[in-house]
């Protein structure tokens, strides 16, 4: 899916004429969604804009984006959200930016900058741009039609989008402009270096021990082409974890040979919120997991997606491995269809 240059338009021309913003993402975010409202909310900032960054839940970030300046965000909406325009980045549907959807609600305008394919476009102002390799990308585009200069802050925190979400230039998404847009942005002052120290090799001590407890759980089934595995509770208070520490582990456990379908469980260490979360990974095109997460309401990219369940542990990996023998068998039987035509 390729945008139209009215949704362009009208997404450039909502950003000129709002004076002051809350610039949200999703929950338990990611590399893309921190460093998409950041980027974002740096050069509103720098058009004179007031902007405000918001994150629902109480949850810390992840570590390994402790160096980015991200001390303002608030975990409440303002008060005067009413007054503000409302700007959700890498959020897919309303009900990525959290259970608290009062911002929502009570903002003058919702303007949603996305890149996942099935986003419902929830906002009064939709950019979605599906085939663009991050919600950083297209925060740059943006950025670029509202003439904002590259500083080095703005630089880096769309540096650590990028290579987040294309996994270091390395998954499928990593396009000919996502290298040239890496290029300008070191070229504007991201030091590459540093971002890959921190994002990459300064992993929590707990975080190792919370991935060696996945690793252990791991199983694999359908001939070895799907591996599920699982996080408990008392996994997270066993090694002194916190729920972010969750994140990227799904990552180790999707270079196992020979799996099509990965999946992460886990069961946050805190009350309150959904009694599981699932994460899904493919190492093939064909098997689109953004259509099985949204079997059970959730969503995401073709590639990576995930969903929320109340469900046991054992019925969701039954649900996981009903939905990737239909996925599959789907493949097979139109690749069958189109031999047999041919």
């Amino acid at each position: 899916m390729t945008t139209t240059l009215t949704d362009l338009e009208a997404a450039v021309e909502a950003l000129r004429a709002g004076e002051r913003f809350l610039v949200v993402t999703h929950e338990n975010p990611d590399g893309d969604a921190l460093g998409s409202m950041l980027g974002m909310s740096l050069g509103l900032r720098s058009l004179g804009k007031d902007v405000v960054m918001y994150l629902t839940g109480d949850a810390p970030l992840p570590g390994e984006f402790g160096f980015l300046p991200l001390a303002e965000v608030v975990r409440d909406p303002p008060d005067d959200v009413e007054e503000r325009v409302l700007l959700a980045v890498d959020c897919a549907n309303e009900r990525r930016v959290g259970p608290d959807s009062s911002a929502l609600e009570r903002a003058k305008l919702v303007i949603d900058v996305d890149h996942h394919h099935d986003n419902n476009r929830f906002g009064s102002v939709n950019f979605i741009v599906a085939d663009a390799s991050s919600t950083a990308e297209i925060v740059r585009d943006l950025l670029a039609e509202l003439d904002v200069s590259l500083s080095p802050d703005i630089a880096e925190a769309l540096y650590v989008g990028l290579v987040t979400d294309t996994g270091r230039f390395q998954y499928a998404n990593t396009s000919p402009k996502a290298l040239r847009l890496a290029a300008e942005l070191v070229e504007a002052g991201a030091d590459v270096h540093g971002i890959f120290q921190h994002v990459y090799e300064t992993v929590q001590f707990a975080k190792l021990k919370l991935l060696a407890r996945a690793l252990e759980r791991a199983q694999l089934y359908e001939g070895g082409r799907l591996l599920v595995s699982h996080l408990e509770r008392g996994d997270f208070a066993a090694v002194g974890a916190v729920e972010p520490y969750s994140e990227g582990i799904i990552d180790y456990l999707r270079q196992a040979e020979g799996a099509e379908l990965v999946a992460l469980i886990r069961e946050p260490p805190t009350e309150g919120g959904p009694t599981h979360r699932i994460s899904l990974r493919s190492s093939k095109d064909e098997v689109d997991v953004s259509a099985i997460a949204r079997q059970m309401g959730g969503g995401g990219h073709r590639q990576a997606a995930g969903f929320s369940s109340e469900q046991p542990v054992a019925e969701i990996v039954d649900f996981i491995r009903s939905a990737f023998v239909a996925a599959t068998s789907d493949d097979a039987g139109a690749a069958d269809a189109a031999a047999a035509a041919g």
